[in-house]
């Protein structure tokens, strides 16, 4: 393909993103993956039986759909095959009294419903979406866009100026308060309360940490009005999709390809060296990576005094995934749950607070958060005419396992198949109790536990989903270091994209996003 402008390693959706961008723009990029499939975290599988399709790890693409690069790509995506399918009730809460509470993405609909569960509460709903969509040029710039950058400083002294400096310092105040004060403060009803706690811990947060409340809110927003649709026939037709494009404009994507050594000369990055000895040259490297795989890993000992950092990065809690065959739709045992994208069976915030707690400690949750995905009810094309699958996800697994809260699995320290099957059991035993005849329907699982999902993408460590612990002294310009500005790293020519980077995980692909743009694309 001649001379390669960009190197980009990994093919997740950064990775992505960041090659559609600059091969449209008549750049010469190249993709190399490790793994056999394009698509990082988005990969689906027969994993339960043939002629079920399981999004193992990614499902939902909410982030991707309200992103600057799906406004970019959309239309080319779409000629290649990527299709988004949606239902009007994106999530939902089941508490174990059998008590549930329904998002629709029709605003009026949600006040209402919320004012009859308590008084003022669907009006504090409408002031909470509305507060960030009010705020969304803004806020949105914070949390997707390049921080270290004119533009930004520029919307920073527009909002002082606007607000005066004191609003200003309020605004970010008020932006900093925990799920926990947001729910308990704003919302009388425990259901409410309940609807919003488990949301945190998809953000890499717990309802107590710092700014949680305010991406409870974004959340909130973003469900309410894009929903939680899936990719048509599986995510990894979005991996295909981006390829498909990619090639179009001349750029390559070449798998089991794994990169052994990023080659710098005179304090700059000039291409790659393959685990199989083939040095591959090009004008700039973009690493879709975690901190330790690209400082400790490819860099090897070319190193650089960002390298301390990297002992000091945290990893986040582990994530444990449950899929499931059935024989036919799950008949809820609570009426109105039965086209609802994401069922979270929870029972508010101390539950959702006491299973995190739980798993940060290395104990395997007494009763886990759960969210239920149904996507055969968004996508009939994932499973046999008449039957269905079930997506689970734990977002509260301990990475390392030191015990269990309920002293009843005897654990090894670590995650083996005896464990995870028993834990699988005690997630399986709370899905039953909500389903009608569950045993009867049910004709196979798979589960994943977070040393299965580490095994499966060289960066998920531990199966930390999100690339690094959440937490603010981790995020907007902190993350991944204190000392990071933007994608830069201290090597010319070499970009830090991915989970671990700024605005962190999700499947928005914000950090390629950017990097394209500021390369040109």
């Amino acid at each position: 393909m001649g001379q390669i402008d960009h190197l980009i390693i990994g093919s997740g959706i950064n990775a992505l993103v960041a090659g559609a961008l600059l091969a449209r723009k008549g750049k010469k990029v190249l993709l190399v993956e490790r793994a056999a499939h394009v698509g990082g975290c988005m990969m689906t599988t027969e994993a339960t039986l043939e002629g079920f399709h399981h999004d193992v790890m990614a499902a939902t693409f909410v982030l991707f759909l309200t992103s600057p690069a799906y406004g970019e790509l959309a239309e080319d995506l779409g000629r290649h095959g990527f299709e988004l399918c949606h239902s009007p009730h994106p999530t939902a809460v089941l508490r174990p009294n059998g008590r549930a509470t329904v998002l629709t993405m029709d605003r009026a609909a949600n006040v209402a419903a919320f004012n009859a569960l308590s008084p003022q509460d669907g009006d504090q709903h409408a002031a909470d979406v509305g507060a960030i969509e009010a705020d969304a040029p803004f806020l949105f710039a914070l949390l997707g866009g390049g921080l270290w950058s004119w533009k930004t400083a520029h919307l920073l002294a527009g909002q002082a100026w606007s607000r005066g400096l004191n609003g200003l310092k309020a605004w970010m105040g008020a932006a900093l308060v925990p799920a926990r004060g947001w729910l308990e403060s704003s919302y009388a009803s425990a259901d409410l309360q309940a609807l919003w706690a488990p949301w945190v811990l998809h953000t890499g947060l717990t309802p107590e940490a710092t700014y949680s409340g305010q991406m409870g809110k974004v959340i909130a927003f973003a469900l309410e009005a894009a929903g939680a649709p899936v990719v048509k026939g599986g995510a990894a037709n979005a991996g295909a999709a981006f390829r498909s494009l990619i090639e179009e404009a001349g750029g390559a994507i070449r798998t089991e390809t794994d990169v052994a050594r990023i080659l710098v000369e005179n304090n700059r990055a000039v291409g790659v060296r393959t685990s199989q000895g083939e040095t591959i040259r090009a004008g700039s490297v973009l690493a879709s990576v975690t901190p330790s795989q690209l400082y400790d890993r490819l860099l090897g000992d070319d190193q650089t005094s960002e390298r301390r950092n990297v002992d000091t990065f945290r990893h986040g809690r582990g994530n444990f995934q449950l899929h499931y065959a059935l024989d036919r739709a799950p008949e809820w045992h609570t009426a109105g749950l039965e086209d609802v994208a994401l069922i979270h069976l929870a029972d508010g915030i101390d539950s959702v607070s006491k299973s995190a707690n739980e798993a940060e400690r290395g104990m395997l949750p007494q009763t886990p958060t759960i969210c239920v995905g149904q996507p055969h009810r968004l996508d009939t094309t994932r499973c046999p005419e008449g039957k269905a699958i079930l997506w689970l996800q734990i977002p509260d697994a301990p990475r390392v396992i030191k015990g269990d809260a309920a002293g009843q699995i005897e654990t090894t320290g670590r995650w083996d198949e005896g464990t995870r099957e028993l834990y699988a059991d005690r997630i399986e035993a709370i899905l039953r109790c909500h389903i009608k005849d569950f045993d009867a329907i049910k004709l196979a699982r798979r589960a994943y536990s977070p040393a299965d999902l580490a095994e499966l993408n060289i960066n998920l460590v531990g199966g930390d989903p999100y690339g690094g612990q959440c937490t603010l002294d981790q995020f907007f310009v902190f993350r991944p270091f204190s000392s990071s500005r933007n994608d830069a790293t201290q090597l010319r020519n070499l970009y830090h994209i991915g989970a671990s980077t700024h605005p962190g995980p999700g499947l928005g692909g914000g950090s390629g996003y950017n990097t394209a743009k500021r390369l040109g694309g």
